[in-house]
């Protein structure tokens, strides 16, 4: 046995190289990357945004802030990179563990006293366990699989709610531009009807009728301005900003001349089936479910393991070697039906992930369709809005001119007036509802990334 204490030096020399590698399984480079520089068509490798930029706010600029400085951003990642690690610790069941043990006693007795010390190195190791580890660490991947997914679907609702808070501020300032022409309006319509009243031609009910319009103006941009200003403290606190923060947006971008984005639906459901990260996730948790039936049964059948390690001890000045080796079986002979259940409880519960996946894939044909359908309809109405502002700014110019040449009623040019306001309205929830459904088909299909930042292409939602 004199190969022992050669063995116990020289694992004593190994075992500090080794135990002190940070990730000898490789498991970080297995965990998901950052969300938000990775995202498909950023337009730069800049690292995260913490603050606003110097010039005016873009939907870039408040997708990356968003995404940057959300802390349910930080909370997917991290649970992301925790699971990763618990693919280590499945994978550290293949290798041997090394155990070291010590001991020093005195023994006092009336005529004498003595000392005893003891030192063992034990080497164990798992030679075969009938699948066990290996649907360990199956189930250890598909959850990790299912993290990484997870922390996709989670991005791309962050990126649309960003998204979505940016494109309604805009539409909330332009709201206010076109109060202010509304009120601009009016009160060019109250001195029409003012000076005609002065010089007689006109009515004091005309009068009165368009001061009233010109209050109600007034009074719309006002509520406008409010609408506006709390727009943009929702942007700010979704950027992870105080809701009193100064933002400064871009201009509404100009709208593509062709928004050519029709597609077979059957074809939009099929890619969105294949793409969204949830039904990814949703089926990596029926493959981990499945890889625990597998293990729940192997911990029912035996397992072989290899024992060995040298043993030292100094005994009253006697000094004794030793060291032993071998091989146990060990077999769950009756384990009071703990087996049984435990494969019936994973069982059931890959049911209840195989119904969950399912229920996902109805969802998404139903989230697909409702999406299209919306996006068609915001698409058909931008083209009838533009239409409609151009034949109610020509109905305005030809009203006001004809009752500053006493020919048209002060009602016909109230009416036109407000036909106008509604139509620049309209114009503007038209543009919102269009860019807000285009990120929502797009987030559907599991296809939001930068890339719908970037001029609208034809083929392209």
């Amino acid at each position: 046995m004199r190969f022992l204490p050669c063995f116990f030096l020289l694992t004593v020399a190994v075992l500090p190289a080794w135990a002190g590698e940070g990730d000898p399984f490789g498991v970080d480079a297995m965990a998901p990357l950052k969300p938000s520089p990775q995202l498909a068509a950023r337009v730069d490798d800049a690292p995260c945004r913490n603050a606003l930029p110097a010039s005016a706010l873009t939907a870039v600029d408040a997708v990356d802030l968003a995404l940057c400085n959300h802390p349910q951003t930080r909370e997917v990642w991290a649970s992301a990179r925790a699971q990763a690690a618990l693919v280590g610790v499945a994978q550290a069941a293949w290798l041997p563990r090394l155990d070291g043990s010590a001991a020093a006693t005195r023994f006092q007795y009336d005529n004498g006293s003595y000392n005893r010390t003891s030192a063992a190195l034990t080497l164990s190791w798992l030679l075969y366990d009938f699948g066990q580890r290996s649907a360990n660490v199956e189930n250890a991947r598909q959850l990790l699989n299912a993290a990484a997914a997870t922390q996709d679907a989670t991005v791309q609702s962050l990126f649309l709610a960003a998204l979505q808070s940016y494109y309604s501020a805009q539409a909330t300032q332009a709201a206010v531009l076109s109060a202010l022409e509304a009120e601009r309006s009016a009160r060019e319509g109250f001195l029409a009807a003012d000076t005609r009243y002065q010089v007689g031609a006109g009515t004091p009910a005309d009068r009165l009728q368009a001061q009233t319009a010109l209050s109600q103006a007034t009074l719309n941009r006002i509520r406008a301005e409010g609408d506006a200003r709390n727009a943009l403290g929702t942007l700010a606190n979704a950027l992870g900003f105080e809701a009193q923060q100064r933002v400064v947006l871009a201009d509404m971008p100009t709208m593509p001349a062709e928004l050519a984005f029709q597609k077979e639906i059957d074809a939009l459901i099929a890619e969105a089936q294949a793409r969204r990260p949830d039904l990814r996730a949703a089926e990596a948790q029926l493959k981990a479910a499945e890889a625990s039936v597998d293990l729940a049964r192997a911990q029912g059948r035996p397992t072989i393991s290899l024992g060995a390690g040298p043993s030292w001890q100094s005994s009253a000045g006697v000094i004794t070697q030793g060291g032993s080796v071998g091989v146990s079986l060990n077999v769950p002979l009756f384990t009071g039906f703990d087996t049984t259940y435990r494969v019936r409880s994973a069982s059931a519960q890959a049911e209840v992930r195989a119904a969950q996946r399912d229920r996902i894939r109805n969802q998404i044909a139903l989230d697909v369709w409702k999406a299209y359908q919306s996006l068609t309809t915001a698409t058909q109405s931008l083209k009838t809005t533009a239409d409609l502002v151009a034949s109610a700014e020509q109905s305005e110019r030809v009203a006001l001119g004809r009752y500053k040449a006493g020919v048209g009623t002060v009602l016909d040019l109230l009416s036109a007036q407000s036909a106008l306001a509604s139509a620049r309205l309209q114009r503007i929830q038209a543009q919102l509802d269009w860019n807000v459904y285009r990120a929502t088909l797009a987030q559907t299909m599991g296809a939001l990334d930068y890339t719908l930042l970037q001029p609208a292409a034809e083929g392209r939602p």
